[in-house]
């Protein structure tokens, strides 16, 4: 078995097998080409204008579909997906080029399917004048198809940057393109801008990326110019939508280029069920023959604005597109900058011209050279008529006519073949006029190659013609991102009011009161107690405090909520603690008011300002949270008229209002003394009392440092 095995190095391997490939799928399938056209568009609107369909009536797309296969070789369904998305009823494009009627489905559904082939009709759009122009007159190269029966256009010699007119995406091998749309009157603009000065600042002409399914581009200078300069970068484009106060709801009519229907509902649906927003009460697609629309239902009371920045943050209702101009130029890929693309956009149309008008200087040359042959036998038309009469053989009158009258072979052929009722005055004097006419359009065409300027000049003209003629005012409205209202993350956060149950083997319950109202008794492991049980809301700090004297920050709306019957959340899980590290107390705060308080086995007590732990970046972890150099027995929070229960380890106690103790401002102060103690006893607790019974007032303190009575 073993000879039968080819042994090869897998670097050869990848050269002769996948090298290939993925040069094929690069140059001749994913990447578009200067004319803005990906082979597999070129192909269709080729074999559509070989059709006849630029002028004629519409005609079923099976037909287009199956006329095309000649040129394509991929199946009915690739041919036909490329085509939709070229019509103008799928919408995908600034300029379709097909004129479609039936079902096309649309661009921003998802789940509204296109009819197939069969039921549906199609031809070429008007703006198609402008792509085959002068592509019967040698314009551009023509190659073989893939069984090379028939020649195909290599580019077509489009009049206008459709490169930067219509959106164009694909993924190759190792490389990728995402080409936003602009708006064909601003690429024209600054396309003459560019011919007449190259160094013309664009972006005074190309205010934004435009986009056919509308929406709002949220505009900002820097990003902008980084698009225009490179070729790269994201923008933002959010969906527009009206607020109906009579019916209470939102519709939402335009939405960005990069999403659907479907998945902005589906994830409207999804926050909905998941309790994430309780603002809307139903949501729906409304779409119809007018247009896109999506509908909101609203609860009562809610602020729609609000709502809608909270939806754009959560949802695809507002989206990013990013950049990446990835163009094949010359057979190579190239990423580039709207400026140079312009530029290659230009040497391409300089040329596609220059080949047109040797075409035609060509033709007029031609012409011109039999006309002169035919001027040289109207000198003396009755020795012509005579020589021809006279010869016997017709092969030989060709000759006669050269030699006599000193003219080339196919300027002879031209005489012979005049009829003879041609052979008058009027007929004479038009021939000669043309003559005349002809030498003047050739140096005119000879003048314009010679020049430049001139073609530039051309170029201009056509330009403006388009700009003119096809010229759409932009779907895609321009919003400054100072001018977008930026709402407070925290107006996006529900707030609540919950309970939290913190145990010794750090699980953190978060609860909400109307959950805690209808459930039972807690759960918690076998070996498992609560530390701490107190009320908070949810868009409340959580400061966790260990043994290790750090203090770890979260957001309490960002711990999911549990239930009685659920253990919680484990802290460990969720916080990056140190080797043996555990939280020992937890605190919940909104404003940051008040004191946090510890106490120490040596007796004292530090009253640290719950300010001190206030963080204008959103720091996770601070360090030296509380004095570290004595075993701390006791965190509290407080106010100044709150009292606290000091207890020594032989039973005596002293309680003591939070007032009588001075704060101090260093997170990790030792604190003041409060709580005698001897060389053998220490301080063993320190807790907060809420209400001082009668055993309390016993033991109440009327000035510090206190020793204490037995309890």
């Amino acid at each position: 078995m073993e000879d039968n095995v080819i042994r090869q190095n897998i670097t050869e391997t990848l050269e002769s097998n996948y090298m290939p490939y993925a040069m094929s799928v690069i140059v001749s399938r994913a990447l578009p080409e200067i004319d803005g056209f990906k082979p597999s568009h070129r192909k269709l609107l080729y074999t559509m204008y070989k059709m006849n369909l630029l002028k004629s009536a519409r005609t079923k797309s099976a037909n287009i579909v199956g006329q095309t296969m000649k040129l394509n070789p991929h199946g009915d369904g690739a041919i036909y997906e490329t085509m939709v998305r070229l019509t103008k009823g799928n919408g995908a494009l600034n300029t379709p080029f097909i004129d479609s009627k039936g079902n096309f489905g649309k661009v921003y559904s998802r789940d509204m399917a296109y009819a197939a082939s069969r039921y549906t009709e199609a031809k070429l759009s008007d703006i198609c004048t402008e792509l085959f122009k002068e592509i019967e007159e040698d314009a551009v190269d023509y190659i073989d198809n893939y069984d090379s029966t028939m020649k195909e256009p290599v580019l077509l010699p489009v009049t206008f940057p459709n490169i930067l007119v219509n959106p164009n995406q694909g993924i190759a091998v190792g490389m990728a393109n995402n080409i936003c749309s602009f708006n064909l009157k601003e690429i024209c603009e600054a396309t003459i801008a560019y011919l007449k000065n190259e160094k013309a600042d664009l972006h005074h002409y190309i205010l934004a990326p435009d986009f056919p399914t509308g929406g709002i581009f949220l505009y900002h200078e820097e990003e902008m110019r980084e698009i225009l300069n490179t070729g790269r970068g994201s923008f933002k484009v959010r969906s527009k939508y009206i607020y109906d106060k009579k019916e209470n709801c939102i519709e939402i009519t335009e939405i960005p280029y990069t999403t659907t229907i479907e998945s902005i509902i589906d994830k409207i649906e999804e926050l909905v069920k998941t309790g994430k927003i309780k603002e809307i009460s139903d949501v729906r697609d409304e779409t119809d023959l007018q247009g896109l629309k999506i509908t909101i239902d609203l609860k009562r009371n809610t602020d729609p604005d609000v709502l809608m920045e909270k939806l754009f943050k959560l949802t695809t209702l507002q989206d990013s597109f990013s950049c990446n101009f990835n163009i094949l130029i010359d057979g190579m890929p190239k990423v580039m900058g709207v400026r140079e693309i312009l530029s290659e956009w230009c040497r391409f149309r300089q040329k596609c011209l220059v080949r047109k008008y040797n075409y035609n200087i060509d033709k007029m040359e031609k012409k011109h050279h039999l006309l002169l042959g035919l001027k040289k036998i109207l000198l003396d038309i009755d020795k012509a008529i005579e020589i021809v009469r006279n010869t016997e053989k017709e092969k030989e009158v060709v000759p006669n006519l050269m030699l006599t009258f000193d003219i080339s072979e196919m300027q002879a052929e031209y005489v012979a073949e005049i009829k003879l009722r041609h052979l008058n005055k009027q007929y004479i004097l038009n021939m000669l006029k043309e003559l005349e006419s002809l030498e003047e359009a050739i140096a005119k065409l000879k003048d314009l190659i010679a020049s430049p300027e001139k073609i530039k000049k051309v170029i201009i003209d056509e330009l403006k013609q388009t700009q003119k003629k096809y010229f759409t005012e932009r779907h895609t409205s321009i919003l400054k991102h100072t001018e977008v209202a930026m709402q407070s993350p925290e107006v996006f956060i529900e707030d609540y009011n919950v309970r939290l149950f913190f145990t010794d083997h750090q699980y953190l319950k978060k609860i909400t009161l109307v959950s805690l109202r209808s459930s039972g008794e807690q759960k918690i492991k076998d070996d498992d107690i609560i530390l701490q049980e107190f009320d908070s809301t949810n868009k409340s700090d959580l400061l966790l405090f260990s043994n290790k004297c750090n203090v770890y920050k979260l957001k309490l709306h960002e711990i999911e909520d549990s239930k009685a019957s659920q253990f919680g959340v484990y802290l460990p899980n969720i916080v990056d603690l140190e080797e043996n590290e555990q939280i020992i107390a937890i605190h919940t705060t909104t404003d940051y008011s008040g004191y946090i308080l510890f106490g120490f086995d040596t007796g004292k007590v530090a009253k640290i300002p719950l300010l001190s732990y206030e963080t204008k970046t959103n720091r996770k972890k601070l360090i030296k949270a509380y004095y570290s150099k004595s075993k701390c027995v006791g965190i509290v929070y407080g106010s100044e008229e709150d009292y606290i229960k000091l207890i020594r380890e032989d039973g005596k106690a002293a309680l003591v209002q939070i007032g009588m103790i001075s704060e101090k401002l260093k997170r990790d102060s030792s604190g003041i003394q409060v709580l005698n103690i001897t060389k053998k006893i220490g301080m063993f607790k320190m807790e907060k009392v809420y209400e001082i019974a009668e055993e309390n007032s016993k033991i109440l303190a009327k000035s510090i440092p206190t020793a204490g009575k037995q309890v």
